[in-house]
């Protein structure tokens, strides 16, 4: 017998600050084997996950409320597989937060209504055949450039562009490791003698304002 998928409903614990309501959400991302071209290019291998909504033609990253009994990661995870239908590593720490409108609330001007969004990446190590809102969202791997174009606000562009600053960063080759120096024979320090000590006296005398 199968398990029923079924995703979080309402708002009953949902975090607030202030008036902003809390949201996590995340950058599904893999690398695809670099098969077609030799030239090694990380942008070039670079996919991203996007998700559709009903009688919309742009696409969305998945997202949704923070709740009072998960970290913002585990809100960002359990987002992807109830939208998305996948799992994976999320990153250690959120590429950044935005504030925007929920999109009933788009053309308000009152605070009521905004929400201050989390935004992770999640390399994806699982794509299940099913998940809780499938009817809701469809998903499309898109080439990362391209999702540029098919993003529906500009917080979203930002985030891709954090999320490509962040992957630059953990993908450089690493530094060239230069062959330590041979350790030079240090001479046996000189033992001061009572002479030494008198002169040295003598100069903090003649020099009271140098540092000692």
């Amino acid at each position: 017998m199968s398990s029923v998928l079924v995703a979080r409903k309402g708002r009953l614990q949902q975090r607030y600050e202030g008036h902003f309501r809390l949201v996590a959400g995340c950058i599904p991302y893999r690398l695809k084997a670099d098969t077609d071209s030799h030239s090694g290019n990380l942008i070039d291998r670079l996919e991203v996950l996007m998700i559709s909504s009903p009688n919309r033609d742009d696409l969305v990253f998945p997202k949704g409320g923070w709740e009072n009994d998960e970290t913002a990661d585990e809100a960002a995870c359990r987002e992807a597989w109830e939208e998305a239908g996948v799992r994976g590593i999320i990153s250690e720490t959120y590429l950044d937060f935005w504030i925007f409108r929920s999109k009933s609330t788009q053309n308000s001007c009152s605070p009521e209504g905004a929400c201050k969004g989390y935004i992770f990446a999640l390399k994806v190590t699982e794509e299940l055949q099913c998940w809780p809102e499938q009817a809701s969202h469809k998903r499309q791997w898109v080439q990362v450039m391209e999702a540029f174009k098919l993003c529906r606000y500009e917080w979203m562009r930002e985030a891709l562009r954090k999320f490509i600053q962040l992957m630059s960063v953990q993908t450089m080759p690493p530094a060239l490791e230069l062959p330590m120096p041979p350790a030079l024979e240090l001479a046996e320090p000189k033992k001061s003698s009572f002479n030494d000590n008198v002169m040295l006296v003598g100069m903090r005398v003649a020099c009271p304002t140098s540092s000692w």
